[in-house]
């Protein structure tokens, strides 16, 4: 009776445990959370492909196109003039820039005028023996000889026995040291070769100026040239004449250039191609940094969207009956610093404008109506 008492005991406690183990179990599951099914809204726009330029953005500093470093031919000290030689002074074309004290070189070449003057007078009389014919117009250039104007031409040879006669008499070596003395004599005033400003001064009055010393710096402000770097690959689309639209860095001010030259080498380091642009506002100055946008040439049957929108750079999403995202490869044509020009689209197609987050082949989205 003992034994089965305690088998029956034994059979149900672990009854018992079982159904405690299991209830417990039960106890501590958890319901399997229901998720709702969300479909992320898009935003779209129908393709519309049409001729789309090409723009290449290059940036550059301004550069007087008439520019020129002033240099002095002679030595001498400098003479105050009507207008200071500073940096900001306006000048006329033909207006003297700068004036060299030239008393000494005047004096000499006085010496050598008379010294021309006294050997063409000397041999008019033997001329009025031995060239009667070429006497008169040896008269009449002596007559006429001033020696404060410069020196006049000398009559021209009737016969070859009249100009050895000359020569042989050293006129012709007077006359044109005279002449070489003059022209030299005329570097001693330096004239402005076009209108425009000194932008550089490094001297003043009375100072001494040196052979090959460098005095100034002149510019015409009226016309500005910048040089662009543009990638090689582009160099067959750059024409001289293209229209260039040109910014500030600020992005306040816009002026318009026109590509005048193109370089025909390339840079073997950085493989671009320089072409200079012509541009010309009262508000410009050198050294200025510009923007540019350079037009190489135009697409058809394209459209141009954000980069980011650029999947791998072969494809992008498109959305088919309004509401499955679908991935369709495209021909990028052109990459630029924000947009890309693709080709390979059909009217009417609506692709993405916004970047979707987590976005996949096949995928239920909903369009924005707004």
């Amino acid at each position: 009776m003992r034994k089965t008492i305690l088998a029956i005991l034994g059979l149900l406690t672990i009854v018992g445990a079982i159904f405690l183990g299991k209830y417990l179990v039960d106890k501590n599951q958890k319901p399997k959370p229901k998720f709702k099914k969300q479909i992320k809204t898009v935003f779209v726009e129908n393709v519309e492909n049409k001729e789309i330029p090409i723009v290449l953005t290059a940036s550059g500093n301004l550069t007087a196109k008439n520019k020129i470093e002033i240099f002095s031919e002679v030595s001498g000290i400098l003479k105050p003039s009507n207008k200071l030689f500073k940096a900001g002074t306006n000048y006329s074309k033909g207006t003297t820039l700068l004036s060299i004290n030239s008393d000494e070189f005047y004096a000499s070449l006085q010496s050598q005028k008379s010294n021309l003057n006294n050997l063409i007078t000397a041999i008019l009389p033997d001329l009025r023996l031995d060239y009667p014919v070429a006497f008169t117009k040896w008269e009449t250039y002596v007559k006429g000889f001033d020696m404060n104007k410069t020196t006049p031409k000398l009559p021209d040879f009737s016969t070859d026995k009249e100009k050895y006669f000359i020569s042989g008499r050293g006129i012709l070596t007077a006359y044109y040291n005279v002449k070489n003395l003059e022209v030299r004599l005329s570097k001693y005033q330096i004239r402005a070769p076009f209108t425009g400003i000194l932008t550089e001064a490094l001297v003043s009055p009375g100072s001494l100026v040196r052979v090959g010393q460098k005095l100034g710096e002149f510019i015409d402000p009226s016309v500005y040239e910048m040089e662009v770097s543009v990638n090689s690959k582009f160099a067959d689309l750059l024409k001289v004449g293209n229209a260039v639209a040109l910014s500030n860095l600020e992005k306040t001010k816009k002026y318009t250039g026109k590509v005048v030259r193109v370089n025909g080498k390339v840079d073997q380091v950085s493989q671009t191609i320089k072409a200079f642009v012509d541009v010309s506002d009262k508000d410009l100055k050198e050294g200025m940094f510009l923007e540019a946008d350079l037009v190489a040439k135009s697409e058809k049957d394209a459209i141009e969207i954000s980069r980011k929108l650029l999947v791998d750079n072969t494809a992008i999403y498109t959305v088919k009956n309004d509401s499955i995202l679908s991935l369709v490869n495209v021909n990028p044509v052109y990459f630029g610093d924000e947009k890309v020009v693709i080709k390979g689209l059909e009217n009417n197609q609506k692709i993405l404008t916004q970047v979707l987050p987590g976005a996949f082949d096949g995928m239920i989205v909903k369009i924005n109506k707004k």
